[in-house]
């Protein structure tokens, strides 16, 4: 009798082991919820493509100043000699044509042909009447710019190479344009605006763009009566005294005018033609 009880003792302690789980009551540690702070996703950033195929230095991996500076300046540099040499062309082109009507003498077709395209390209009626005061216009405008003074626009507008708008659209001056899809949308610009930032293929073409923006805007035109006076009293073109004329380049105004200036000062090891 006594086996019997033990083993209906041991049967129902086995049972109860079996359903204990599933009748009791869990711990009230084991239900809680615990809130997590989850910290919002950050979604991956997308890598702009270039809008060239221009091979550019990392000019933002260069640690050391000086280092950073010469390879900027080598970089430009070259750009706007070119710019300035084929200006002197054009230049010298209007020069003889000019001579030659103070002594009556006929222009040619080929001349005529070739002031045409000067003066379409620095945004002047062409005709052909080349009068000797329309011709003196154009001069104002055909004119070189120092490359003190464009060396340290394109390092002051692009941060030194650095900027997107360098690094994505060769734009290394600030260039504006007006038509849609013609450049970068600016990330902070206003919704009411329309402009973007305007985008090259090459780096000649960029400082093409700069020259003829400061040669035929009229927002310029100080600088280039100040640059007309340089010639007239037979003064070399300074570049410090030509920046007075780039108030409306910048929202800064004048104090844009003293950086560039104080720039100018500062790195004049760098702008040799070496």
């Amino acid at each position: 009798m006594r086996t019997v009880l033990l083993r209906l003792v041991f049967i129902f302690v086995s049972a109860w082991g079996l359903l204990y789980p599933f009748l009791s009551t869990p711990p009230e540690h084991e239900t809680e919820i615990t809130e997590v702070d989850e910290k919002p996703v950050q979604p991956p950033k997308v890598e702009e493509m270039p809008l060239h195929n221009v091979k550019l230095p990392d000019f933002g991996e260069i640690q050391d100043v000086a280092l950073k500076k010469k390879a900027f300046f080598d970089f430009i540099k070259p750009h706007v000699i070119a710019e300035n040499k084929k200006i002197l062309e054009e230049r010298a082109t209007l020069e003889i044509a000019l001579m030659m009507v103070q002594f009556d003498e006929p222009l040619t077709k080929a001349q005529k042909k070739k002031i045409a395209k000067i003066f379409e390209k620095y945004k002047l009626v062409a005709d052909s009447n080349f009068s000797q005061e329309r011709l003196q216009a154009a001069l104002k405008r055909v004119d070189v710019i120092p490359r003190e003074l464009a060396l340290m626009q394109a390092a002051n507008e692009s941060a030194w190479g650095t900027s997107r708008f360098a690094r994505i659209g060769l734009n290394f001056f600030g260039q504006w344009c007006y038509k849609k899809g013609c450049g970068m949308v600016p990330q902070h610009r206003d919704d009411e605006a329309a402009h973007e930032v305007a985008a090259f293929k090459s780096v000649q073409e960029a400082v093409g763009s700069y020259f003829r923006n400061i040669n035929t805007n009229r927002a310029y035109r100080e600088l280039r009566e100040l640059r007309a006076q340089m010639r007239a009293e037979k003064r070399t073109i300074d570049a410090t005294e030509l920046a007075r004329g780039l108030h409306s380049y910048s929202e800064r105004g004048s104090d844009y005018i003293d950086e560039l200036s104080d720039m100018i000062r500062h790195n004049q090891v760098y702008f040799d033609e070496k």
